[in-house]
């Protein structure tokens, strides 16, 4: 017999994020206008648990990047009444954005006369950092789909391990990896990866099964507008 476990997805906050840089691992903190729009989250999401009587997993999962872990560590601070025990941030690596690996925090046109000064690259595509499948051809570098994997599998194992279903388990991490997780996790389809987005500090809540629809609890993604493009996370 499967069980459902609740669980709450979690964009980081807007954060200090270098232009035209894929985010890879930017070790950037969170603005302080991203603070205060993850404070509002996290209250908006406490009225909800009032509400409801939910309870929270005392132990967030984050990512290892500063925005996430300040994420996760805010609504300890804004939500630690609702926690079933004492609350605490746990990092995984599994959990971060997908990495491009050895060039990771360049800009994107350095990459891209990167793979024109080596003559075993092929150009990339146009749409290269957007694309689910596509990786950059080095070392560490891993296509969207390989981190939506990464993170999914993350899940599975916490959901083969928990003991307290009823309780809502928080995820921190990024808006890209989250969305091809969801997919993963059959959560959404592989056309809403680009037609959905993510709302910064804004917990998207669902109660799912292995193989089965999940039931949506609270929150919302966000719709992707016809001329927005694929913001890095």
């Amino acid at each position: 017999m499967t069980t459902n476990m609740r669980i709450a997805l979690i964009r980081h906050g807007a954060y200090e994020q270098l232009k035209n840089v894929p985010s890879a691992l930017q070790p950037f903190p969170l603005t302080e206008e991203g603070e205060l729009e993850v404070r509002h989250q996290a209250r908006a999401f406490g009225e909800w648990l009032k509400q409801t009587g939910s309870k929270l997993n005392p132990e967030i999962d984050s990512s290892t990047l500063l925005r996430a872990w300040q994420t996760a560590s805010i609504y300890i601070e804004e939500l630690r009444d609702y926690f079933d025990g004492e609350p605490q941030v746990r990092c995984y690596s599994a959990l971060c954005e997908r990495s491009v690996g050895a060039v990771a925090n360049l800009p994107i046109d350095e990459i891209e006369r990167v793979m024109t000064l080596d003559p075993r690259f092929d150009t990339p595509p146009e749409n290269w950092k957007s694309d689910s499948y596509y990786c950059l051809p080095f070392d560490g570098a891993e296509s969207l789909m390989q981190a939506g994997q990464r993170v999914a599998d993350h899940l599975q194992s916490w959901k083969a391990s928990e003991k307290n279903p009823s309780l809502i388990k928080l995820f921190v991490g990024h808006g890209a990896s989250i969305r091809h997780c969801a997919f993963h996790l059959n959560i959404i389809t592989f056309p809403d990866i680009k037609r959905l987005s993510m709302f910064y500090g804004h917990p998207v809540v669902f109660d799912f099964a292995d193989n089965k629809k999940a039931k949506l609890l609270f929150g919302g993604w966000k719709i992707r507008q016809t001329h927005e493009h694929e913001v890095p996370d």
